[in-house]
């Protein structure tokens, strides 16, 4: 027969372990409802033969043509990003930070890695295996990010029979209602007519109702698009950029209109969060629209005003787009001659928005 002591310290043992359990479910735990942007085209020496992306070109200027900003980074120390990655100069197809990326997004509450993808066969198409496996492995599922690489509606259908037969079946990849969720950047650059073709039901070249069937979200920019998304035949929409007031889509007070017009159409409007802005690195003449990432304080007014719609989803805008500084990925301080790149601020360390995020996710996304 137990004493009382006994059982008064079985009684311990149970509700502390129970704790540990909840605790632990909690660390782990991530919402498919909080979608990240994620960029899988950098590549290093050791791992590919030679830099990419980390030697970014310096950007003309979008329409003045007296910025003069002939000129590349070589890599290494010196990169174009205004933010220096913990993580080094790292290569997207090295399975070690496959993996160590896919722990941050647990540790951040993410359920749905958003790869950019610019079709078959291309450098962020080639290790597409390995980051389904290792999602898997982290209770993460992917989602593609279509980049306009594609010159027409045929042209797109054709990376669509590609993406199906490689890697529909895998359980990693995200699936809305049963059908895969491809959110489509610049979609602007085809016609609402050409998207029709292939979006609507009755479309000379229709997906609908077939193997290739999906969710489909464009991407809104300016006012008064919505005609676009209807008569082209997609299933909703999102705004990807991170710099508030940039443009229309970006700029959380505008987001409530443009929740009602999907409800009232019956789409999705994905909101798309970050935490910061900054890219005058590769586009020296971009300052104005810089936003200070003031300690988190940015991040979590876009992520409420986002909550505040009640979407179906919330978009981070990013992971690592270290070009554009809206990473959420750790960053070190560093200073190298001529520059000091940017840190995340006073004591506070490199893990900061990856915590914020499951922060965030804990306190708006239900």
């Amino acid at each position: 027969m137990k004493t009382n002591n006994q059982l008064c310290f079985l009684s311990l043992l149970l509700i502390l372990t129970f704790s540990c359990k909840e605790k632990l479910e909690k660390k782990v735990s991530v919402s498919n409802k909080v979608h990240t942007f994620y960029y899988n085209w950098y590549g290093s020496p050791d791992y590919d033969g030679k830099y990419s992306h980390w030697n970014h070109d310096i950007l003309p200027h979008w329409s003045d043509t007296t910025w003069n900003n002939a000129g590349s980074f070589k890599g290494g120390d010196d990169i174009g990003a205004n933010y220096y990655p913990a993580l080094g100069n790292y290569s997207s197809n090295d399975p070690k930070i496959i993996d160590e990326h896919f722990k941050l997004m647990q540790q951040a509450g993410i359920g749905v890695c958003v790869m950019s993808w610019w079709g078959k066969g291309g450098f962020e198409d080639k290790s597409i295996p390995k980051y389904l496996e290792s999602a898997s492995t982290h209770g993460i599922q992917l989602a593609f990010h279509i980049e306009p690489f594609y010159k027409s509606a045929e042209a797109l259908k054709a990376q669509l029979h590609y993406i199906h037969k490689q890697y529909g079946k895998h359980p990693a990849l995200y699936k809305a209602d049963n059908k895969p969720l491809y959110y489509v950047y610049d979609s602007y650059k085809l016609e609402a007519s050409e998207w029709a073709k292939l979006l609507k039901p009755n479309g000379e070249i229709s997906i609908r109702n077939t193997a290739l069937d999906a969710t489909f979200i464009g991407l809104w920019v300016h006012e008064n698009e919505g005609e676009f998304f209807t008569t082209g035949g997609f299933d909703g929409f999102y705004t990807y950029f991170a710099s508030e007031g940039f443009v229309y889509g970006s700029t959380p007070k505008n987001w409530k209109t443009l929740a009602d017009f999907a409800q009232k159409n019956k789409l999705l409007f994905i909101p798309s969060v970050g935490p910061g802005y900054i890219d005058t690195r590769i586009r020296p003449w971009n300052a104005a629209n810089t936003k200070s990432r003031e300690n988190g304080a940015y991040y979590e007014r876009m992520f409420k005003s986002a909550a505040e719609t009640n979407p179906a989803y919330i978009s981070i805008t990013s992971f690592n787009e270290w070009h554009e500084g809206t990473q959420i990925e750790p960053a070190i301080s560093k200073t190298i001659k001529n520059y000091s790149y940017e840190d995340y601020g006073k004591n506070i360390d490199s893990l900061f928005y990856i915590n914020k995020t499951r922060e965030l996710i804990d306190k708006y996304v239900h």
